[in-house]
């Protein structure tokens, strides 16, 4: 078993070791190695597509997981109050939403938006006033913030529920007994218990949402997410520029989730 271990990791991270090391390549050929240099980072700096992707991929997986873990937690709460057919119904649309294909969300997400865009741009055409342009809702980072975040939440809600069902119900029925309001409950015990549980799917739907391709190329519009630029980069050849891209988000994720693991063993200690 060890073995077998061994070959799974060596096959799963070699590709990534190989992108690291050729991303630090001095030619310009991405698969022949010709000394060492730094200049494909310099230049993927120094790239203004590059910085607006990277800009707006950062601004999108952002946004929507923090709605993702406000909205995702809250319904997380409300979920765990829940028993019956209802609960089944709603852990099952949950669960559907997590196992579904990629590209079956970003072709409904696709449809149910445009459908919803010509509805609303005449009835604003109506509304506004004569003498002004009237706002046009299109494709763009909102629609790329709303799918991605309708997608991450039922990350959050799963990972906040596992949470909130190993807690002690005598924790909420002492605050109670302290006459403690379900608010006061909720703010002084249940969320500082289960913030950890937050975070965790704060940091995931952020990952989710920034390494996401296939939705974001559906809803995405005239806006290009760095998934999206790496895609259409590779469609000319693969070069060192895009090793360094891929080395430089991989690194970023590492140290993430290291931060967030320090803090989240810190919490049991306080």
């Amino acid at each position: 078993m060890r073995i077998y271990a061994f070959c799974v990791y060596l096959f799963l991270y070699t590709p990534i070791a190989i992108i690291a090391l050729f991303s630090f390549n001095a030619g310009r050929h991405a698969s022949q190695l010709q000394g060492f240099s730094v200049q494909w980072y310099v230049r993927a700096f120094r790239n203004p597509f590059v910085m607006d992707a990277l800009e707006t991929s950062l601004i999108v997986a952002f946004v929507s997981a923090t709605l993702a873990s406000v909205l995702g937690t809250l319904a997380a709460v409300g979920l765990q109050t829940m028993r019956g057919p209802a609960r089944a119904v709603f852990d099952g649309v949950i669960y559907v939403a997590i196992m579904i294909p990629g590209i079956v969300i970003g072709i409904a997400t696709l449809i149910a938006l445009v459908t919803v865009f010509d509805v609303l741009n005449p009835l604003l055409a109506s509304l506004w006033f004569e003498d002004r342009q009237p706002p046009r809702l299109s494709m763009g980072i909102g629609s790329l913030i709303a799918a991605h975040t309708m997608f991450t939440m039922a990350l959050v809600i799963v990972i906040v529920r596992a949470r909130l069902a190993s807690l002690e119900q005598v924790l909420g029925e002492a605050s109670a007994d302290l006459y403690a309001t379900p608010l006061a409950t909720f703010m002084q015990v249940t969320l500082p218990l289960i913030a950890p549980a937050i975070l965790a799917g704060f940091l995931l739907s952020f990952t989710f949402s920034f390494d996401d391709f296939i939705i974001a190329f559906f809803v995405a519009g005239s806006e290009t997410t760095l998934p999206i630029y790496v895609f259409s980069s590779i469609r000319r050849g693969v070069t060192p520029e895009i090793n360094a891209i891929g080395t430089i988000v991989m690194v970023a994720s590492l140290l993430l989730l290291i931060i967030a693991q320090l803090i989240l063993r810190r919490r049991p200690e306080r």
